[in-house]
């Protein structure tokens, strides 16, 4: 018996042995993780735009999309995201004017047309140009805000960690809808003169056009280095300057000092103020400039009749977007390839040929169409054909317009789409275009070239030196 007992604590010593054995290798390998503070701060990544021009006629178009940062919290677990936007700074408004994405495991979310519209109607605007504010000015134009937070789980709890991003406040705009159908706008009695555009009057000045707020008037101007004001019918009559260089229109004030470049300008008459801001919208790509390092941008025209922006351009095989400025603020490209205008969008892929380019932010959409474009060649531009022509975009109906055309001394003559099937000379020299007709003198400098050929009995051009 007594060996037995011996026996039985033997095996028990060696159970308990193990026991401790064991439960010592598995502390050794039990690993242990700590949440710790994010090794980064969730921050946007992309570029907003300075306006989000809104139209129900677009609902699915994606207006933004907001790109963040990954964040590490020192733990081997996936992160997860959430966007929010509001229009209140708290966001605590009623939960159908708020945007909520959900838990995300990406770093990027999109936010639709119609989800802005949704917020839109909770700010109170609309697209009827004939209502007002409480202060009587429009009141198609917000602001949202939108934030990112990163965190681990469900982010929620006493133990929860997060990191959120500064919030973004962004303008939304509705755009207006004309009472009058089409576009409704027209040219004003009003326009820009100076030695910064038209040497005081030594051709027409910049028109302004009429808006969809009575009293408001735009301008869209390539300007050079000197000096402006605005003035009433090209004459002296009414005109009016900036004394203080305040933003505030003066009768009869100081001019107003401006730097080269292409450039929007507002004139509000309402409450004689004004605002010049840099402005125009090109052609980038490698089917046209080599993403801009082989030249600016392909430049859009405004063409107030269909309140669109138009250019015509010689592309090649490749790919290309629009943009703002001649930089990468503002761009769209065409991400599902159907017409829409998708901020930072896809390339659009492009194949040689002669486009005229059109842009509606009114409908956020854009139509490119193969055309016939009127090109300058000649010795007094490209040796007749050595390098590309100087094309020239339709502006207006039958209006076709070339800006800062750089000539030499020698001749031109216009002809379409770089081919002799049909150009125009001028065999009288008195400024009438002529089918075939002789060629044009030119001496050397910087032009404002124009082609009308509204009255197709009597075609005209101009070659105004800047």
């Amino acid at each position: 018996m007594k060996n037995i007992k011996l026996f039985i604590a033997q095996i028990l010593g060696v159970v308990t042995a193990l026991a401790l054995f064991t439960g010592c290798e598995n502390d050794d390998h039990v690993p242990e993780f700590t949440l710790q503070t994010a090794s980064e701060n969730v921050a946007f990544q992309n570029e907003f735009l300075v306006e989000y021009l809104l139209s129900d006629e677009t609902p699915d178009n994606i207006a933004e999309r907001f790109v963040w940062n990954p964040v590490d919290f020192g733990v081997p677990t996936e992160i997860s995201y959430r966007l929010e936007g509001s229009i209140s700074e708290n966001f605590d408004a009623d939960g159908a004017y708020q945007f909520d994405s959900g838990t995300l495991t990406t770093t990027n979310a999109s936010v639709t047309v119609n989800q802005l519209l949704s917020m839109a109607e909770g700010l109170g605007l609309d697209d009827d140009p004939s209502t007002t504010d409480e202060e009587g000015e429009p009141n198609n134009s917000g602001t949202v805000y939108f934030k990112v937070t990163a965190f681990v789980g469900s982010g929620e709890g006493t133990d929860a960690v997060s990191t959120e991003s500064d919030m973004e406040a962004l303008t939304i705009t509705m755009v207006e809808k004309s009472s009058e159908g089409g576009a409704g706008i027209e040219i004003s009695s009003w326009g820009v003169v100076g030695s910064g555009y038209n040497d005081w009057g030594a051709f027409e000045d910049a028109p302004f056009y009429t808006t969809s707020t009575d009293g408001v008037y735009v301008a869209y101007v390539n300007l050079l280095d000197g000096e402006i004001k605005f003035r009433e019918n090209n004459d002296w009559a009414n005109d009016f300057g900036d004394t203080d260089a305040d933003g505030t229109l003066d009768a009869g004030g100081d001019n107003i000092a401006v730097t080269a470049g292409d450039y929007k300008i507002t004139m509000n008459l309402n409450d004689n103020t004004y605002a010049i801001e840099e402005f125009s919208w090109g052609v980038v790509g490698s089917g046209y400039n080599d993403w801009g390092g082989a030249g600016p941008d392909a430049k859009f025209f405004y063409d107030y009749t269909t309140d669109t922006f138009k250019v015509g351009v010689e592309l090649i095989d490749g790919e290309i977007k629009f943009r703002m400025n001649n930089e990468w603020t503002t761009d769209f490209g065409d991400t599902g390839v159907d017409g829409i205008l998708d901020a930072g969008g896809d390339n659009l892929a492009v194949t040689a040929g002669y486009y005229m380019i059109t842009l509606d932010f009114n409908a956020g959409t854009y139509t490119m169409e193969e055309a016939s474009l009127w090109g300058i060649v000649g010795s007094g531009y490209n040796d007749w054909g050595a390098t590309n022509d100087y094309m020239l975009t339709e502006v207006n109906p039958g209006i076709w317009v070339a800006e800062n055309v750089e000539l030499i001394d020698g001749e031109i003559k216009f002809r379409i789409n770089e081919a002799w099937d049909t150009d125009f000379g001028d065999t009288g020299a008195d400024g009438t275009l002529d089918a075939g007709g002789d060629n044009i003198a030119v001496t050397a400098g910087t032009y404002l070239v124009t082609m009308d050929l509204s009255n197709e009995g009597a075609p005209v051009y101009s070659l105004i030196a800047r």
